[in-house]
């Protein structure tokens, strides 16, 4: 595995996907799991509603539980949103910051989500933070410079290996079942660790996850690439085995 030095996560984003009767994927991947234990951390991110059940149902396991989304501000006037004290005060670990369909559909721009992460943090959670560029972008021969750009409108100035995780997703790879090649991955994911290097005192050691299209049949050749270290998982993390199978890229 690429960075050894670095514990990977595996981090699974359920979107909105989910009734009670999934929690039945969560408590069957706590057993994979306690059976066969991965040498990384795994993490899954459910939507709002299940999230509660779930820490109960991961207690005292190798699963973490994360959210989706969270608001800027503590609490307020903000009908429909969560905020990220009130994630932490049910147990949360993590927290999805910026997600391309955030971006997309909501109008999440740098500067949001850097407040959110900024809240992430005051409240004690990992924020895991996306970028990635468009299909349109990357032909254009500007992946690179997209990406940086918003690393440094997301990236909180206080941002470390122990309140920020980097999730590097190709908006274009995201369930369409295309992932790039793996020299453009190796590529791109060099690019963002020479950024946090350059710019944060542990920078070397922050985690830079892979996200868009990741699958069992895939996982152990993205999983090897340098600077990769785990993957934030979207259709597959739904299926508790198809999930334990993406983990098999860290067992030996």
């Amino acid at each position: 595995m690429s960075q050894p030095a670095i514990r990977p996560l595996v981090a699974g984003n359920w979107k909105m996907f989910g009734l009670r009767s999934a929690l039945a994927q969560i408590e069957r991947l706590r057993a994979l799991l306690a059976a066969n234990p991965p040498g990384a951390d795994c993490a899954i991110c459910p939507p709002f509603t299940l999230i509660d059940a779930a820490i109960k149902i991961t207690a005292g396991s190798a699963i973490a539980i994360g959210a989706q989304d969270c608001h800027s501000a503590d609490e307020g006037a903000h009908t429909g949103d969560i905020a990220a004290p009130m994630l932490a005060d049910l147990g949360v670990r993590h927290v999805i910051i910026g997600h391309s369909e955030r971006r997309t559909d909501h109008g999440e721009g740098d500067s949001l989500v850097m407040a959110k992460a900024c809240a992430a943090h005051k409240a004690g959670l990992s924020a895991i933070i996306c970028v990635g560029e468009t299909l349109a972008q990357r032909d254009a021969g500007a992946a690179l410079d997209i990406v940086i750009k918003q690393l440094e409108g997301s990236v909180p100035a206080k941002a470390n290996a122990a309140n920020s995780i980097i999730a590097y997703e190709p908006v274009w790879a995201i369930g369409t079942g295309r992932t790039p090649q793996t020299d453009d991955i190796a590529q791109m994911h060099q690019a963002i660790r020479s950024y946090l290097t350059n710019r944060f005192e542990d920078g070397g050691s922050m985690r830079i996850l892979y996200g868009g299209s990741v699958k069992p049949k895939n996982a152990g050749e993205l999983m090897s690439v340098a600077h990769v270290n785990g993957a934030l998982v979207g259709g597959a993390s739904l299926d508790s085995g198809d999930f334990n199978a993406i983990l098999d890229a860290y067992r030996r």
